[in-house]
């Protein structure tokens, strides 16, 4: 058995509210990755739904033991942080790496990459008035 039947309707109801929230973020999220066509497009929709999705679940379970415990329940923030900076980040190397692979293979479905600039052009003055040096 579960503790859940001890839980005042007070706080049974934002909780299952922000767990509705939080599901629903996360199917958006799901569909999102079928719908999509091209892996570029496919690994947004369900980094977006995990982050803000992950958010509300996380917030219904901190308010659901807050109250049966009688004390705060933190140790969900530990689990959003972890969350909220992982998920960008791997995001951002699966694109990379993908992007990576793409060029290389000479796919037409990434832009190409910009042309490289020599040292004079990285240390010229990008403004046309900037003042030429001394």
């Amino acid at each position: 058995m579960t503790h859940l039947a001890d839980l005042p309707v007070w706080a049974a109801i934002p909780v299952a509210l922000f767990l509705l929230l939080g599901a629903s973020l996360a199917l958006i999220g799901s569909i999102g990755f079928v719908r999509l066509r091209s892996f570029y497009e496919r690994v947004h929709a369900p980094t977006l739904g995990t982050s803000l999705g992950i958010g509300f679940v996380l917030l219904a379970s901190m308010l659901c033991f807050t109250v049966l415990q009688s004390r705060p329940a933190l140790h969900e923030i530990l689990i959003g942080v972890f969350m909220v900076v992982t998920t960008p980040i791997t995001l951002m190397l699966l694109a990379r790496a993908a992007l990576y692979r793409d060029r290389s293979e000479g796919s037409d479905d990434v832009p190409a990459a910009p042309p490289a600039q020599t040292t004079a052009q990285a240390t010229a003055p990008s403004a046309p008035d900037a003042a030429p040096p001394v």
